[in-house]
């Protein structure tokens, strides 16, 4: 008996079943006596049966429960940051209507400024959770996922941590490592999968991150060149008429960001009770098929008129039973079959040609 990776129960025969959940988390016990492997047509030796490795799939649900609660505070500490930066907007608007910024419009701004750098800060701390967390969850699905489909993956699992982490890579390193794990994962099949909720969190992760730096670094710049007194009042009024837009910028991007941070936790959601489906499917076929060959039925289905496995295949001469066809090279041939005798009474001989 082995510890299962699901319930964590003492309770993993030695056919990779749980008894205790039901899930195979083990991988099955080659047998004393060697099996003859079996051959696709052409020759080519078909995949083995592919059960989980020894210890079996993580499915504890720790860090996924932690992220979903990260998930769920960061959601206020985004609302609020969208607060501050409304205000920012509502009164850089103002003074581009006016045409001035007096005394109390500059206290106003101060204010709003301070609203949005308490959020900022708020949601800078939980971002900071988050990241630390979901690098270490996200290296756990990928150790899975190469349970269920190996050798199947175009980055190590060391990338699935590492990638979030690398300027430039991380751009689309991470939403490769995603893809070939929800592939995966799924348990339908690799073929059959459907990536909308995968494709939707990742673009609008993506355009708010990149606009909100856009935003951010404009604005701060900006923002310091309003505090000069020695400005023109054309030089003023063009900085107020471009923070205003970097400001709705800035609001737009941080919608986006609500909408990634939901998707996130659906995506979480999603994601986990994928594998933990996947982990309850029995051992299944896996590999790719050979070149040439057609490709093998999703996770191992047995394909439509198939032979089972160990069954001869219709028409096959038995095993032993030599083949038909010409005999190998080098190989004495067979004595060539007399023809039938011509009809007539046993014994009697053809008469000569040209009699009759």
């Amino acid at each position: 008996m082995y510890p299962c990776g699901n319930c964590r129960a003492v309770a993993v025969g030695p056919d990779g079943r749980c008894a205790a959940c039901g899930t195979y988390q083990q991988q099955l016990q080659q047998p004393s006596a060697p099996l003859q492997t079996p051959q696709m047509p052409g020759g080519y030796p078909a995949a083995p049966p592919m059960g989980m490795p020894a210890g079996g799939v993580d499915l504890r649900r720790g860090l996924s429960t932690t992220l979903t609660v990260l998930f769920g505070v960061a959601l206020p500490a985004l609302i609020f940051v969208l607060v501050g930066r409304g205000d920012q907007y509502g009164v850089i608007a103002d003074m581009v209507d006016s045409g001035w910024a007096t005394d109390q419009t500059l206290k106003d701004l101060e204010d709003a400024d301070d609203v949005y750098t308490t959020g900022a800060v708020l949601y800078f701390f939980i971002m900071v959770a988050i990241a630390v967390v979901w690098a270490i969850w996200f290296r756990r699905l990928r150790l899975n996922a190469e349970v269920f489909a190996p050798g199947r993956h175009r980055f190590g699992s060391g990338w699935a941590a590492g990638a979030w982490f690398t300027p430039v890579v991380n751009l689309w390193f991470p939403k490769q490592i995603a893809n070939d794990i929800w592939r995966a994962s799924s348990p339908s099949g690799p073929h059959e999968v459907r990536r909308g909720l995968l494709n939707a969190w990742w673009v609008t992760w993506i355009v708010a991150a990149v606009a909100n730096a856009i935003g951010t670094i404009r604005y701060n710049a900006l923002r310091a060149k309003t505090d000069d007194h020695l400005m023109s009042y054309a030089e003023a009024k063009s900085n107020l008429g471009e923070l205003r837009d970097i400001l709705a910028v800035e609001v737009f991007a941080t919608v986006v960001l609500i909408a990634a941070a939901i998707l996130a936790l659906l995506l979480v959601r999603q994601i986990t009770a994928m594998q933990e489906r996947r982990a309850s499917l029995p051992p299944q076929m896996a590999g790719p098929a050979p070149y040439g060959m057609p490709a093998p039925n999703p996770y191992g289905a047995p394909s439509p008129g198939a032979a089972p496995y160990g069954a001869p295949s219709p028409g096959a001469a038995p095993y032993g039973a030599p083949a038909p066809g010409p005999a190998p090279y080098g190989a004495p041939r067979m004595p060539p079959t007399p023809p039938p005798p011509p009809p007539g009474r046993p014994g009697q001989q053809p008469p000569p040609y040209g009699q009759g």
